[in-house]
Order: structure tokens, then sequence, then C-alpha cells
């Protein structure tokens, strides 16, 4: 069916040129039929077509629209091949999407640059909020120069919900956002952005936006206070709004080394004295915010209650304030297990991490297999990055298809070589990078946190540095050839 769209529309009136031609040569039929609005109309467009260029402008390389007027003989006969007719809608346009060569869906969202771009690069992805009948009491802001105006000449207390719209936590407050903006209308305005792509980059540094949502507060154009009730009803919103106050300071958490655990916690200058007065110790190597860290934890804990310091010692350091004995050992990711034979390093063991298997190993030291070669040690096309060097690297590819990964996960794994494979097949394309960031490792947690990861593996794509869009497509090596093929 799309080989009809694709091969029988004739360009016969100079307009269809600009929808199709300008972004393909006709011999580009394979990849017109990828991402396809076919838009039928029963009369010659005028202003739709206007919207329509501007849409195949903005998703070029990503998808197509190819236009037909039913309304005279040539368009006629399509029209009736793909049995569309266009004079029985409301308004006079009839639009269909088609993906991967078949019919996926009737178009029934609005017909506008925003909704139907977003529509073209995520064709099963959520409505734009905006979307929403129901957000209509939300202020939707596109540009930070918008939200510059909004500031200026709103009087009323304005409440702004950052966020991104991938994000889980967005997702569920997103209504009763709208719910408590519909309920405080008139007295106070409450606005949402999108503020994830690359360019409000500027804005999230100025209002602390450091994860997705984060609301804030402003009186007359001024910043006040961030509203960090995450768990909050509408009821919740429209009370804090009448006394907004800013958040209570959190109670801190209390540091694993003053827990009272019978786990050492050891520091740079206490180590090497340590070690020399234990002749078999284990010390697990961490980082506060690390989640693997905190499982670990309990069972680390009861191991070393049961050990008692026979036949060894349970220690631990916090290789972020500590770092001289972390920069020594080469720690790079977190937990790290070491085990330390009259003060001397002897064994790196990643297959420690429950209490039971802690106390069987300490019982009976042995040589751990051989470590398997990370991903990064192993040569390829796949370029690997980190915090230091990403959006630089970035920055000079036209497309680049980013693997956000931890070495642990066993989806990351069965997508390594599919991947890296995919790498080789673009390694003499120098605008092309396939890439990958171990999160696990120093600083690219935070980076990973910034680009959007919740779960590995995650696949972000870039152009020119700017996140674009996810990949959540086939993993094997055709889906991520032909995905990077289509844009």
């Amino acid at each position: 069916m799309l080989s009809v769209i694709s091969c029988v529309i004739k360009r016969n009136d100079g307009k269809l040129s600009i929808l199709i031609e300008a972004i393909y040569s006709m011999s580009s039929a394979g990849d017109i039929c990828l991402n396809v609005f076919f838009v039928s109309s029963a009369s010659s467009g005028g202003a739709q077509l206007k919207l329509l260029s501007d849409v195949a402008q903005a998703v070029k390389g990503q998808g197509t629209i190819a236009w037909v007027n039913c309304g005279d003989s040539e368009g006629r006969k399509l029209c009736k091949k793909v049995k569309v007719d266009p004079s029985s809608k409301t308004n006079g346009v009839e639009v269909l999407h088609y993906k991967d060569g078949t019919f996926h869906t009737e178009y029934n969202r609005p017909a506008t640059f925003k909704s139907m771009v977003a529509f073209l690069k995520d064709p099963a992805g959520a409505p734009l909020w905006e979307e929403n009948p129901e957000a209509k009491d939300v202020v939707h802001i596109e540009s930070e120069k918008d939200f510059r105006k909004l500031l200026k000449r709103e009087e009323r207390p304005i409440l702004m919900m950052f966020y991104a719209p991938w994000c889980g936590v967005c997702k569920r407050m997103q209504p009763i956002f709208q719910q408590a903006a519909t309920e405080t209308k008139g007295k106070f305005v409450l606005a949402g952005m999108n503020v994830h792509p690359a360019e409000f980059d500027g804005l999230k540094q100025e209002f602390s936006v450091k994860g997705y949502p984060t609301f804030c507060y402003f009186e007359k154009g001024k910043f006040l206070h961030h509203y960090e009730n995450y768990g909050a009803t509408s009821k919740d919103i429209t009370d804090w709004l009448k006394n907004p106050q800013p958040p209570q300071p959190k109670t801190p958490e209390v540091p694993w080394s003053e827990s009272g655990s019978a786990v050492f916690h050891l520091t740079d200058e206490s180590f090497d004295t340590f070690l020399e007065e234990h002749p078999s110790a284990l010390v697990m190597f961490y980082a506060p915010w690390c989640g693997h860290c905190k499982k670990m934890k309990p069972e680390y804990d009861e191991a070393a209650e049961i050990l008692n310091k026979d036949p060894g010692v349970l220690a631990a350091v916090d290789a972020t304030i500590h770092k001289s004995i972390g920069e020594r050992f080469k720690i790079s990711g977190f937990p790290t297990v070491k085990y330390f034979e009259k003060g001397e390093e002897k064994y790196t063991l990643p297959q420690l991490r429950s209490k039971d298997k802690i106390i069987e190993w300490l019982q009976n030291p042995q040589a751990p297999p051989p470590p398997e070669k990370s991903w990064d040690e192993m040569p390829s096309s796949v370029s690997h990055l980190g915090a230091e060097d990403f959006r630089e690297f970035l920055k000079k590819k036209k497309h680049a298809l980013v693997m956000f990964y931890a070495p642990w996960c066993p989806h990351c794994k069965n997508a390594v070589p599919h991947f890296t494979t995919a790498a080789e097949l673009f390694k003499e394309d120098r605008k092309i990078a396939y890439a990958a960031v171990d999160c696990t490792k120093g600083q690219n947690h935070e980076l990973c946190k910034q680009e959007g990861v919740e779960g590995y593996p995650t696949f972000n794509y870039y152009n020119y540095g700017k996140f674009s869009e996810k990949y959540n497509g086939e993993r094997g090596v055709s889906g991520a050839v032909g995905w990077l093929k289509s844009i």
C-alpha cells in the first residue's frame, strides 16, 4: 500500500514537491515508507499545505508527509485506491499514518505543528500534555522567551512545573497539577514547561532543576521557593499556594560510618595501619548515593556481625570522601570489594554481594575466576564516553545513538554484541557515532541522571549534541541500523 503512496503520487502542481521532493528524491522510496502521514483533502489545500510543509521540514529524515487533493482527477484515482473519503470529514481532511509499510492508525490529535511533529517523531508515544482537554487551565510554555514574558507580564503568583516527557513522576503528577490549576484559576497561574532539551540547560541551572519534576514558585516575576511534595494531591497544592513556604530542611541521612554497625569504617589516615593490624580483611569501597551499595550494606553488616574478626574482618571506605584511597586502588565503580592479606591487595571480588557468599568466601579465600574484559577495554567501533568528554564528542556528530548501561545488567549484556556490530557498519562515516556510557563509573552517575536514564539499557539519539528522542525499537543489529538509516 505504501508503494502506491511513494510511487503513484504525481508532482503535478509544484506544491506536492515541497512536501516530498524537498526532502527525498523519489528514488528513496524505501526510506519514505518507514514513517508516513498520508493526508487527503477534499480541496486544493491552501493553509493546510503551509502547515504540512512546515511539519515535513521539521521531521526531515525521520518521517514523510504525502498530500493528495482528492478533488482533482489524478488525486481522485489515488484516494479511491487507498479508500479514503475526506469529504466525509467535518474539516474535509483525512490523515492516516503508515509505519514500516503498513497502516498504523488514523491521526486524531490536534492539527497543529507541535502535535504533528511530536507524533511523527514518536508515533507510539503519549500525546503532548497540552493536548489533554483537562489541562486547558495549565499555561503551556514552549520557549525560554515565552517563559520570560510570562514572568514579566503576570501579576498573579505563578507555580511552574519544569518536566520531561518521559519522566514517570511527572506523568503521575500532571493530572493532579492540572486539577489544581482549575481549582485556583483566576487567583494563581500554574504553568508547565518541558525543559529536558539541551537548549534549556541555562534555565535549569538558574532555577536548580536537578531532576524532574521541579516546581518553582514566583511572585511578581521573582523566584521565591521550590515546592517539593512529589506525593501531593491537588488539595495539597492549593493549600500550599494559600501560604507558600520554602521546603523544610531534610533530616540528614545518618552516615553508614556513624550507624554503629560491626563494619570497620576506614579513612585515608587509618587505612594502612588497620590493614597491618588485621592480616585478613575484606574492604568494600562505596558511594553514599549508589543504589547497589545501599542494597549491599545490610548484607555486609550482617556478615560482619557473624564473622566477628574470625576468620577475617569486614571494612568499608566511602570513596567519595576518602578520595586518595579510591584513586590509589583505581576504584571506578561502586561497590568494589577487595581482599587484603597482610596489608597487601590480593583480589577484587565482584561476585561477593550477599551475606552468605561473603561468609563462605572469607572462611576459605580463593582466587576469583579471571575477570572478563570490560566492554570499554575491548576493541570496537563504539566510542566509550564519560562525563568529561560526553558533550564535546557529541557536538561533532550529526547522528549519535548513545547506549547508557551498567556492566552487571543482563539486558545490556545481550545488547552489547548487536550494538557493537551496528557501530562497525557505520565506522567509516564520520558524521555518525555509536557511543556508550557506563553509568556506574564516577561522575557518569550524574550524567546519566541528567540524560533521563531510569533503567538499563537506555538508548538516546542526539543531533549535533542535542537530545532528540529515545530509541525504543528492536535491539538487534537490524533494528539499530535500520532506524539510524531512516533518519
